[in-house]
């Protein structure tokens, strides 16, 4: 088993894998550096190999996809995952595996946005949509993570075994983040600089369709893993309508002692009963991953003897 391995999805980036191979066996020269091909018509599974990476193929098309076939086929103590188009620097690769192997850390996140990103990216929606993703995850999940779509990780066998992977696309990121975060594993935070891709190299992430599937993501997991906050917010929501529909009824009858307006009576009566079926909701789903949770710690049990 290699103490580390070097975890590279690639699509169509015959332009830069042969420097993105040779620059993490520079830094990782005892590591096994692995290229997942999916579907490249360039000749990027050939050049790959050529460099001297270990290069196997994943048909199913999506980033996802190739990570959830690397997750499974590879067994190591560290995996650090980096993109094939060289926009990651080979030289803050030891000390992310360091964070893993030597310091427990189960997810290092190699953070671009706290370092040079902003000013090498050219695409301006992706640095607002960067922004407001770490936002709301921050937000919803009460967390610090500093780069949360950033492609250049390591993780921990424990955490590699034990995701269940869902996405097909580049919302793969935000998934692992938030996987990290409701299982409260170790997260560590590395600076690492960022630089643009170079010419004649094109990015894959469509800007809207992508960013729409990453915020899509966001609220599934945030339903999934926080239920009762999520279905609790709508019935608050079902409450303060029912108030205000009723409230002014009530008032009328109180100086009439006439009811005139029953529909509306009616209508904040189903926004109450919508309210509290909302509110049981999130009470019985959370039950459940509350018992998912104490699954998952025993489960991560099971890994650790299995790896013995």
């Amino acid at each position: 088993m290699s103490k580390a391995v070097v975890c590279i999805p690639c699509y169509n980036e015959a332009t830069t894998i042969a420097k993105v191979v040779a620059d993490f066996r520079a830094a990782l020269p005892d590591a096994d550096i692995y290229v997942y091909d999916n579907n490249s018509t360039d000749g990027t599974a050939e050049i790959a190999e050529a460099a001297g990476a270990i290069v196997r193929y994943e048909y199913n098309q999506g980033k996802g996809n190739v990570i959830r076939r690397m997750f499974r086929d590879i067994d190591a103590d560290c995996y650090l995952m980096a993109d094939g188009d060289d926009t990651y620097p080979a030289e803050h690769a030891r000390e992310m595996v360091d964070m893993v192997l030597a310091r427990g850390a189960d997810m290092v996140v190699g953070d671009r946005l706290s370092s040079t990103y902003f000013t090498e990216n050219k695409r301006r929606f992706h640095n607002a949509g960067n922004v407001t993703v770490r936002r709301m995850i921050n937000l919803l999940f009460k967390s610090n993570i500093r780069d949360v779509m950033t492609g250049y990780r390591a993780f921990s066998p424990l955490f590699v075994k034990s995701f269940p992977i869902l996405s097909k696309g580049f919302e793969i990121e935000t998934e692992m983040t938030i996987h990290a975060l409701d299982k409260n594993m170790r997260v560590e935070n590395v600076l690492v600089t960022y630089r643009d891709r170079p010419q004649g190299s094109e990015s894959k992430l469509s800007t809207v369709s992508d960013g729409i599937k990453v915020l899509k993501t966001i609220v599934r997991l945030y339903r999934e893993f926080k239920p009762f906050r999520f279905y609790g917010i709508f019935a608050v929501i079902c409450v303060l309508i029912a108030l205000a529909l009723f409230i002014p009824v009530l008032v009328e009858f109180y100086l009439t002692g006439l009811v005139p307006r029953m529909p509306t009576l009616i209508t904040s009566g189903f926004f109450v009963l919508g309210g509290a079926l909302l509110f049981i909701t999130g009470l019985i789903t959370d039950l459940i991953m509350k018992k998912h949770r104490q699954l998952f710690e025993v489960n991560l049990n099971f890994i650790k003897l299995l790896r013995k």
